[in-house]
């Protein structure tokens, strides 16, 4: 008997049995406006369940206790709305994110006696306000030479985060000359300068595709892109093997022996 019972605590002590967090799911970005479901998977075991709460950066929101009345509550959190109705001891609905909804979320699960124990694990949540209108270019003139230079804008809708912009001649990236930032009540609307000198590689069967995309992609994740816009522009083009400066010096200089003859 007294085997058995040494045996029965080494387990409890080494936790056999007892309540484990198993992982927590949570949106890694949200649309504004939109709703989100934050999911929080354990195994009681042999435990009892106390309780559930689920917390945003470090601050309460939602609790689920089994044994109380009401079970559910919900407490003010900037920016956190809760869809009681949608909402148990596995899953919390926000409903209607707004742009301060963004941040930690942390669940802890508590077990009731006699282990008493709590674990919790937490993930970060974006939200996203996706661009209304497409990138526009501006600034283009209906024909480039050789040696003129081509001196465009590209201008991105409001977004949250700021939009990133890529430019593109005849598919090739460029890098731009110059990119400005302009902050709008938490949006942002991105202006990006591109000034480049044309060369008869630029120019293909007389045009140039001249195109400039719109990339908003999650903080959180590199590369996980989640709006793709693109404005496209055709000119016409003429490849010279002069460029105005030079044509310039030669008919000087064709001028000036004529004069002297």
């Amino acid at each position: 008997m007294d085997f058995v019972l040494i045996v029965l605590m080494a387990l409890w002590q080494q936790g056999v049995g007892a309540l484990k967090l198993l992982e927590i799911k949570v949106p890694t970005y949200t649309v504004k406006g939109r709703s989100a479901l934050l999911h929080c998977r354990y195994d009681l075991q042999t435990d009892t369940l106390y309780s559930v709460s689920w917390y945003k950066d470090n601050e309460s929101f939602y609790t689920y206790k089994p044994q109380s009345e009401p079970k559910k509550n919900i407490y003010n959190v900037e920016g956190v709305k809760v869809d009681l109705g949608h909402s148990d001891h596995q899953q919390v609905h926000l409903k209607h994110v707004e742009l301060h909804a963004a941040g930690k979320y942390k669940c802890e699960v508590s077990a009731d006696r006699p282990n008493f124990e709590t674990f919790g694990k937490e993930e970060y949540m974006e939200v996203v306000v996706l661009p209304q209108d497409g990138p526009i270019i501006t600034g283009q003139e209906n024909i480039y030479a050789s040696g003129d230079i081509l001196s465009l804008n590209c201008t991105s809708g409001r977004s949250h985060p700021q939009s990133l912009l890529r430019w593109f001649i005849n598919g090739i990236q460029v890098k731009p000359d110059a990119e400005i930032l302009i902050p709008q009540h938490g949006l942002y609307i991105v202006i990006s300068s591109l000034r480049v000198e044309v060369g008869p590689h630029h120019i293909n069967s007389g045009r140039m595709k001249i195109r400039c995309e719109s990339v908003l992609q999650t903080s959180q994740i590199e590369e996980s892109l989640i709006d793709l816009k693109k404005a496209e522009i055709l000119v016409q083009g003429h490849a010279n093997l002069f460029t105005p400066s030079l044509l310039l010096l030669i008919s000087m200089l064709l001028l000036r022996q004529q004069l002297v003859y």
